[in-house]
């Protein structure tokens, strides 16, 4: 991190920075593997600065990357409502939020170029909501007293993806970005220490590839499929991490995993993926249950005296808009005391039959009417007319790769960002702030600190695709897919997803225990050696082949569940999404341990267990940890 103070860190490192004549950008080639919100819009500016750059996506089209499902809004502090907001509040917020388990230089930084980030955006096209002065309008979101968040109706990720899509289509068009689409990164190559390229499968063809680069950078997102039923679309996945992990960067926080509240309930044991409800309808919502165990009633039988506000109760200063650890807790709370609703009584309701007394229908449906709609479609049922239920789901990852204040990796050259990096959010991501960070990384951050490094490789070439360091990272690609298809077992790829995912969900999910995770260790470490003995992998690696797509990725999946658990094991502490149940005050809030645990940790891969531990000690200077108060 910079030498000091927070609020004149970043402006004096980018002074500090060396940098890289605008001549001589073009000298240099990047490969981005990503197209979401980070990948995207690091892309198109890379780009526009003059730079080669690479594109590497699994989808189709980048319009498809998973940026798309985060509907509520994009946080920053211009406080058009004049209600006490500033750069320091959103800082402070967001370290409280996050426990107080993440870096100030970086928050601050985050706060600072925020509001830059929505004057990018605006510029672009992107259709904010307004107010009728003309102002862009804002609405609160969980963690916080201020209304900061920018939004597109329900739609905010899609819009600003849009935003970042075309100007990366400009560039592609200039011939200065070269787009692949329907390509997998299967390996990162490491020569001499530093990235000089990656491994990428045609996913129509089964062709494995090299590209080489003078750096590379990782906008892959996180890895909350680890859990099989999660928010994530279903092809979101973690090898592009995993494998950089596996070639030396290291790997920070793997157990802060975020639980998210607002989510429709899992509905029978086959369901394949779960849908996430924008953390946004907590702003006019009110979540209850019956005050009654096992009350079969309908929810407009319920009379008001026998409801259950159990938010509003218990955190009457924040209410509905507690932050999601705080609120997912709460809710499970309900549910196993048998106060949940819904045909399996694994819910809560959202009931918004209040705010459309209040406001009236138009209104709600001007705010929330694309949510109000997809909500209906799957439950069959109006939310107009009757609450929707809710319950917590897997849905973000605040663990990844470890990164330094420029966002580089312990590879030198390789970088990542986003949900790829740990380095914002601490131990729970308050609402909104997911695409606030990835645009902040892929606009106004990586563009200026990927210079530091290339400046000093000014007139070196990245290594052919010849070069012995990429031949031996194919024959690796290779030999993987190779034993995945030659196991020819019984079970599906998605049998054993489910399995681990049901092990991670019960033992390393909302709540943890000691005795919990030793079991999820032991039958993580079973259940994969069953994988490697007994997954039936169809077709051949020469073709189109989501079979084989999937089995490479649970394949990770396995390593990762098994560090998530001996990182929670290690973490003898409570802290925002990370609750050992051992560690809780009397009111079942968690409990930190500042003196123990104030720190990062990076875990170094071994290649077996055990894992090598790194710790990054966290100072606060400008912050004072305290335990975490919503009432």
């Amino acid at each position: 991190m910079p030498p000091g103070s927070i609020q004149e860190a970043w402006d004096n490192h980018r002074f500090s920075v060396r940098l890289v004549n605008p001549s001589n950008k073009r000298h240099f080639s990047i490969i981005v593997v990503g197209s979401g919100l980070a990948g995207a819009s690091a892309a198109a500016t890379l780009a526009e600065l003059g730079y080669e750059v690479k594109v590497f996506t699994f989808h189709d089209s980048p319009r498809r990357a998973h940026s798309i499902a985060a509907q509520g809004g994009i946080n920053a502090t211009k406080d058009y409502h004049n209600d006490g907001d500033s750069v320091f509040r959103l800082f402070y917020d967001t370290i409280k939020g996050g426990d107080f388990r993440s870096r100030e230089a970086n928050v601050y930084r985050l706060a600072q170029v925020s509001s830059e980030v929505i004057d990018q955006a605006t510029a672009q096209g992107v259709p904010f909501a307004r107010e009728y002065g003309g102002l862009l309008d804002n609405r609160s979101f969980g963690g916080v007293q201020v209304s900061r968040t920018f939004y597109a109706r329900g739609q905010t990720g899609q819009q600003l993806l849009l935003g970042a899509y075309q100007a990366m289509s400009r560039q592609i068009a200039a011939g200065n970005v070269e787009l692949h689409t329907r390509t997998e990164m299967l390996d990162v190559v490491v020569d001499d220490g530093c990235a000089a390229g990656v491994v990428v499968r045609d996913l129509l063809t089964g062709e494995v590839s090299s590209h080489s680069a003078h750096a590379v950078v990782l906008a892959t997102g996180g890895y909350s499929n680890a859990f099989f039923l999660s928010t994530n679309a279903k092809a979101s996945n973690a090898t592009a991490i995993w494998r950089a992990h596996r070639r030396g960067a290291v790997f920070a926080n793997p157990c802060f995993t975020q639980i998210h509240p607002t989510c429709i309930p899992q509905t029978d044991e086959t369901q394949s993926k779960l849908t996430l409800m924008s953390e946004s309808l907590r702003n006019d919502g009110r979540i209850w249950v019956p005050l009654q165990e096992g009350d079969e009633r309908l929810p407009d039988q319920i009379p008001e005296a026998e409801r259950d506000y159990y938010l509003e109760r218990r955190y009457p200063a924040f209410g509905n808009l507690v932050p999601r650890d705080v609120a997912s807790r709460a809710a499970k709370a309900m549910i196993d005391d048998d106060l949940g609703v819904g045909p399996h009584r694994n819910g809560v309701y959202l009931d918004f039959a209040e705010a459309i007394e209040r406001l009236g229908i138009d209104t709600i449906r001007g705010r929330y009417g694309n949510l109000f709609q997809m909500y209906e479609r799957i439950t069959a049922e109006d939310p107009y007319r009757v609450p929707m239920r809710i319950s917590p789901a897997p849905h973000y990852t605040m663990g990844g790769l470890w990164v330094d204040y420029n966002l580089m990796t312990t590879i030198p050259g390789l970088y990542a960002i986003g949900e790829a990096n740990f380095s914002d959010h601490g131990a729970n991501r308050l609402g909104a702030s997911a695409l606030m960070q990835g645009l902040a990384d892929g606009y106004f951050v990586l563009p200026v600190t990927i210079g530091d490094y290339l400046a000093a490789h000014l007139g070196e070439q990245p290594p052919p695709t010849d070069h012995p360091a990429f031949e031996a990272a194919e024959q690796e690609v290779d030999e993987r897919v190779r034993a995945l298809l030659a196991v020819d077992g019984r079970q599906s790829v998605d049998h054993f997803h489910r399995e681990l995912g049901r092990t991670l969900w019960q033992q390393c999910g909302m709540a943890r225990n000691g005795p919990g995770l030793e079991q999820a260790i032991h039958e993580i470490a079973a259940l994969r050696e069953e994988y490697h003995a007994d997954v039936r992998v169809l077709g051949d690696g020469e073709s189109l082949n989501q079979s084989l797509e999937k089995a490479g990725r649970v394949s990770d999946f396995f390593e990762l569940a098994d560090l998530m658990c001996h990182d929670a094991l290690y973490r003898e502490e409570s802290c925002g999404g990370h609750f050992r149940e051992e560690h809780q005050t009397p009111d079942h809030e968690a409990l930190r341990d500042d003196d123990n645990f104030a720190h990062v940790a990076a875990w170094e891969y071994s290649g077996a267990e055990p894992h090598i531990l790194h710790k990054e000690e966290l100072i606060f200077q400008n912050v004072h940890p305290t335990q975490r108060s919503y009432a």
